[in-house]
């Protein structure tokens, strides 16, 4: 029983630092997205 208990706190935190880690990713390809624009954006 003490294993299962100790499986399932280390699943969990293996699921919230892959959500964390996604969320980085997301933010830092936003970023890059907002880079590419303001490079597209015709200069007056």
């Amino acid at each position: 029983m003490k294993k299962m208990t100790v499986l399932l706190v280390v699943a969990f935190a293996f699921l919230v630092a892959g959500c964390n880690t996604a969320r980085g990713f997301g933010q830092d390809l936003q970023k890059v997205g907002e880079k590419i624009e303001d490079k597209a954006k015709p200069k007056p």
